[in-house]
């Protein structure tokens, strides 16, 4: 099996599977009860989030658990919204964001604020001038994904951030799912105020998530009935997702300490064979603002669906957009932003990797890519 669909979701570590079940058996308790298993249980999960603070430089009170990505930026960016609309009503975004930021944007939009959608160019990149001239004194929201999860575009998150904080009303948020543990930022010297991770995108469990908020932020809390975490996210926690999702990121962390180049070999490797395979067209940027880990390209006249599903029956797996999106016909609306045009946002194919992938899978794939654009090729004829 070869899998470069990592940006979908990845593989568990084994380690963390073990731990997983580990926990589930002994700490079963729930973490809220008053008995020795429940005190036990809340002892763990105080240990989990002291670890995960550690690793993101962060205060454990800054730490919230969460079910992942989606969860997490609902409650950054509504929450944040609906507690402090009677300082403004102005949100900041981008035009490329992931579905579960930019649909939140439009469900406020329809709740009575006023949401600025930032152009990007062509390698999906805001203008820190549009930014500038887009912030007001009412703005009370900024909110920019990191890298971007399916061009593998990377924000100018330091100078996004710079300019945020000269308006004290403005809090900014950032989407950090594809970028941790592979291109790394710093919360304090990007002055972050609210960050968002999940934990399946860097080999932890599904279903686990966290969103830092610096100390001192009040959110409104889209879940009630609980005192839980912080009172921000009523509901019994997650400890055995927890605790695997504090080993997921710390063994990942380790990995990039350790071989940092390797996803940018991959991927210079991969775009260089990419120009094998006749009609290919590479939308990912391929400078500085390129994430390690994400190619996206196009080949026009062709359907992707039908390009995965064949490379699928070899057991080859990639994707065309974001997970989240793929079963929409509709071409890739962060494309069609970036201004890449119909035909290449509606044929787009997206490969990402992890640490374990290696150039022999690069080179399989795609010997299997060029006999199967031939093939389909040749129907078509």
């Amino acid at each position: 099996m070869i899998y470069f669909d990592n940006s979908a979701t990845t593989k568990p570590y084994k380690e963390v599977i073990e731990t997983y079940q580990k926990v589930s058996e002994a700490f079963f308790g729930n973490p809220s009860s008053l008995h020795t298993l429940g005190k036990e249980a809340e002892k763990l999960l105080d240990q989990g989030r002291d670890q995960i603070a550690k690793l993101l430089q962060a205060n454990k009170k800054e730490i919230v658990f969460t079910s992942g990505g989606t969860e997490g930026n609902n409650l950054a960016i509504k929450g944040t919204a609906l507690q402090h609309q009677s300082r403004g009503k102005h949100l900041i975004t981008t035009k490329i964001e992931h579905a579960s930021n930019y649909e939140a944007f439009q469900q406020l939009e329809n709740l009575g604020f006023e949401v600025t959608y930032l152009d990007v160019d062509q390698f999906g990149i805001i203008s820190l001038e549009q930014l500038k001239s887009s912030l007001r004194e009412d703005t009370i929201l900024v909110s920019v994904i990191h890298v971007n999860n399916e061009l593998g575009s990377i924000q100018p998150i330091k100078e996004i951030g710079d300019i945020v904080k000269k308006y004290p009303k403005a809090y900014f948020h950032v989407d950090h799912v594809q970028g941790i543990s592979k291109v790394p930022l710093s919360l304090q010297h990007c002055h972050i105020d609210l960050c968002t991770i999940s934990g399946h995108k860097f080999h932890g469990p599904k279903g686990t998530g966290v969103l830092y908020v610096r100390e001192g932020i009040k959110l409104f809390s889209l879940f009630t009935g609980g005192v839980q975490e912080h009172n921000l996210r009523a509901g019994t926690e997650n400890i055995p997702g927890v605790i695997g999702l504090a080993k997921a990121l710390r063994m990942s962390m380790e990995k990039y300490v350790q071989n940092k180049s390797h996803l940018e070999q991959l991927r210079d490797y991969f775009i260089k064979s990419l120009n094998e395979v006749e009609g290919v067209i590479l939308n990912s940027p391929i400078k500085e603002a390129a994430a390690p880990h994400i190619v996206n390209f196009s080949l026009p006249t062709l359907k992707p669906e039908v390009i995965i599903q064949s490379l699928g029956e070899q057991q080859m797996y990639v994707s065309t957009k974001s997970a989240c999106s793929s079963k929409l016909a509709e071409p890739s609306r962060v494309l069609m932003e970036a201004g890449l045009g119909e035909e290449r946002a509606q044929s787009a194919i997206r490969a990402s990797f992890s640490y374990h992938n290696t150039i022999e899978e690069v080179d399989a794939f795609i010997s299997a890519l060029k006999k199967t654009v031939l093939q389909l090729k040749e129907v078509m004829r």
